[in-house]
């Protein structure tokens, strides 16, 4: 009998919270499920990307061609092993950001939205045949593949969920959007880190392709909302074609202030995030001998960043966003980011780049990311498909080249030089920030597109 009563209270104290976010519970709920997913789907392929990338065995990650055209010209691939990465990884965004231009602008969201998420799917059943037959190379194409799928699949969800929330809607549920991510980030390293040496590395492959299959449900599901949403509001469809031009994401943040300082943040914050990436690439490299080892060390690392970033979005993101604004969530990460690479520079210990990395990733993740995805509520659907893609993809992995071979300059002179550089790198990130909050500020409310 008190189970009975209890319940009926319980489910009324959720719809009470549900209503003071002005959110619709289904809403929310296809919301989470549908990035918890994604994230699933990612962080179980993470650590394997990782212990890839730091792999001593250079056969394994690049095809045997591509060695002996470096060999022939007197150059060791190893050596440059992460810079060849990162440059193909650029060359293979700037292909894909008109293509990707062209699909928004000719399909409609029920049509591009699953194609997207098809084609990943489609890939890793691939990506499974490669790593089982033990294919020389497929470290590379998987590396290049999970970075291209990191970027624009996380991209999508968050332009999506800017035509499902208004701005006050996302400030109160963009941290507890992030939190259900975070879990999933959670369980993809422990799945990882279950699995991977009984099953090996071709099943997770498998794993993570279930996941977005989910996505697709939810995205699916979550379309009504949206359509609803563009109604009330008298925003442009996203049920037809956006039309306008392929390539106007990057004329957009060209012309734009907001995404020019909005870019220049991400780009700053990409070359923090680099810098600490290489150096605990090393580490590992010299710490460990296989990949299963390396890839276990990356789910553990990748536990700890998840647990400190679940923590702020549950108990600080909403607070802050929906209280204050964005402006503590963004400058907040810039300060701590100074602070930690001030230490690194004073004593570039290894425990402490692992620590300093652990705070970087967590506060971007769950201050920094959710606030800047709150400014596209507020401007039209080419900002947020185009522009915001093109920051997140093209802008982002430029940011990448410059800094991994800026890292490979710098490493020369050892970590303090590297930290000491970073210094600087994250103090222009969060002038970045401050000049973002002003362009920020001149926006309407909310305005259609």
């Amino acid at each position: 009998m008190t189970r009975t009563s209890d319940d009926p209270n319980r489910r009324r104290g959720l719809r009470q919270a549900l209503d003071q976010l002005g959110v619709e519970a289904p809403a929310l709920w296809w919301s989470l499920l549908y990035f918890f997913c994604l994230l699933t789907g990612y962080y179980v392929l993470r650590p394997v990307r990782e212990a890839m990338a730091a792999s001593s065995d250079i056969e394994a990650v690049f095809p045997r061609a591509m060695i002996a055209f470096f060999a022939d010209r007197g150059v060791s691939l190893g050596e440059f092993a992460l810079q060849v990465i990162f440059t193909s990884v650029f060359l293979i965004m700037l292909v894909l950001q008109p293509v990707y231009g062209w699909l928004v602008s000719r399909f409609p969201r029920r049509l591009f939205l699953p194609v997207i998420y098809g084609f990943f799917i489609l890939t890793l059943l691939l990506f499974y045949a490669m790593f089982d037959s033990g294919m020389p190379g497929r470290g590379l194409a998987f590396i290049l593949w999970i970075t291209v799928f990191n970027l624009f699949a996380v991209a999508v969800f968050w332009s999506f969920m800017a035509d499902v929330f208004d701005n006050v809607q996302a400030r109160a549920c963009y941290g507890y959007i992030g939190a259900a991510g975070t879990v999933g980030a959670f369980l993809g390293p422990l799945l990882t880190k279950a699995l991977v040496i009984r099953l090996g590395v071709a099943n997770m492959m498998l794993v993570s392709a279930v996941m977005l299959g989910l996505c697709v449900v939810c995205l699916l599901r979550l379309r009504h909302y949206a359509v609803r949403r563009e109604r009330a509001r008298s925003l442009a469809s996203g049920e037809r074609p956006m039309g306008g031009e392929i390539m106007a994401g990057l004329k957009l943040i060209a012309r734009e202030p907001l995404l020019r300082w909005l870019a220049l943040m991400v780009v700053m914050g990409v070359g923090v995030g680099t810098l600490l990436y290489n150096e605990q690439n090393a580490i590992a490299r010299a710490a460990f001998s296989n990949a299963e080892q390396r890839a276990n060390y990356f789910a553990t690392l990748d536990l700890a960043v998840n647990t400190l970033t679940l923590v702020v979005q549950l108990l600080l993101t909403r607070r802050i966003l929906s209280r204050f604004g964005i402006a503590p969530a963004l400058l907040i990460p810039g300060f701590a980011i100074i602070l930690g690479f001030s230490i690194l520079a004073a004593s570039p210990l290894p425990l402490l780049v692992a620590v300093v990395q652990v705070v970087t990733r967590a506060s971007e993740f769950s201050l920094a990311k959710p606030a800047r995805e709150t400014i596209y509520t507020r401007v039209g659907r080419e900002w947020r498909y185009k522009a915001g893609a093109a920051i997140d993809t093209v802008i982002y992995r430029g940011g990448d080249l410059t800094f991994v071979w800026l890292h490979k300059l710098l490493s020369a002179f050892g970590s303090s030089v590297v930290f000491g550089a970073g210094l600087l790198v994250a103090g222009t990130m969060t002038v970045g920030a401050w000049r973002l909050l002003r362009e920020e500020r001149k926006l309407p409310a909310e305005r259609g597109g």
